[in-house]
């Protein structure tokens, strides 16, 4: 009986110490139901259950305190850590290595400056396309700098190298900006080039529309890799609304009056006016009325 009854609790999760220690209080002759509870009492809790209530229980923490525990960072509104809203990131390698050679020198550092920008922001996504042929010893007529780097970035899984070999010697090279625009598109991601694609524009029409609102382009200025912040223009959205999958809207400023305190359209202006803070906005009429009293008061008083 007191083995089945071990074995019994054992199996709901309970540890073996706390169920002979009840067992001890109450005699191997109590009912199951009674150890339960006793066992509930003394606080001794399931080891599945503890293991389950352990994170969806969220940690105290004091408040003016921005420290949380590694199971507490941000989560999204499905659930998700901020990396997973953070759109994956497609890199035209030799766009951005001939860019930052100054269109003279394949570097490679170049490269490296794009992807770690892109770490830091929290991005998991990230994927570097290059030429097979970039592997091989640099020639004269395409000299290559850091050739290291693009090893390293093969063996973290970041790079990729598009196919080309070489027939009757000459290099056959597949077209590495189809590779770059098809899984940016497949990922719904985000492509970082100066290249525009219009040849692949015009290819398909959903490729365009794609290249248009998801192209990033980008600036070196002195080894610091810098998209712009407004990637769409002045119009369309922020950097950060623009890498993630749910934009941010941000907070609805109030821009002051162009025309001020000579403004004449009362409480239909739509722009913000501080000298009207403390006052309900009154119609043109309603002023008009409230400026022609006043004056005729003056009049009385000065009359009398």
């Amino acid at each position: 009986a007191h083995q089945s009854k071990m074995d019994f609790f054992c199996k709901l999760g309970y540890g073996k110490q706390d169920i002979c220690k009840v067992l001890e209080n109450l005699g191997q002759e109590a009912l199951e139901d009674d150890v339960l509870k006793e066992l509930i009492r003394m606080g001794s809790k399931p080891q599945a259950l503890e293991s389950q209530a352990q994170p969806s229980q969220p940690k105290l923490v004091a408040r003016g305190s921005c420290s949380t525990s590694p199971g507490l960072k941000w989560l999204g509104e499905d659930g998700s850590d901020s990396s997973d809203s953070l759109r994956p990131i497609v890199i035209d390698g030799s766009n951005v290595a001939m860019s930052h050679g100054n269109k003279e020198v394949f570097s490679c550092w170049g490269i490296q400056l794009a992807v770690d920008w892109f770490r830091e922001r929290g991005h998991t996504y990230i994927k570097v396309f290059v030429p097979l042929w970039r592997k091989e010893p640099p020639r004269q007529d395409s000299p290559i700098a850091d050739q290291h780097i693009l090893g390293e970035l093969e063996k973290q899984s970041v790079l990729v190298y598009t196919p080309s070999r070489k027939v009757k010697g000459k290099r056959v090279v597949c077209y590495d900006d189809r590779y770059i625009v098809k899984v940016a598109y497949e990922k719904d991601g985000v492509i970082v080039s100066n290249d525009h694609y219009r040849d692949l524009q015009n290819e398909n029409p959903e490729w365009k529309w794609f290249i248009e609102q998801r192209l990033l382009m980008y600036s070196f200025v002195s080894n610091r890799f810098m998209p712009p912040d407004d990637p769409l223009g002045r119009h369309g959205p922020t950097l950060s609304n623009f890498l993630s999958k749910k934009p941010v809207l941000p907070e609805k400023k109030w821009q002051p009056c162009p025309y001020g305190k000579k403004c004449t359209y009362g409480n239909k202006c739509k722009f913000y006016h501080p000298e009207r803070q403390h006052q309900a906005q009154l119609s043109v009429a309603d002023e008009l009325r409230a400026k022609t009293k006043g004056k005729e008061e003056q009049r009385c008083r000065c009359s009398a």
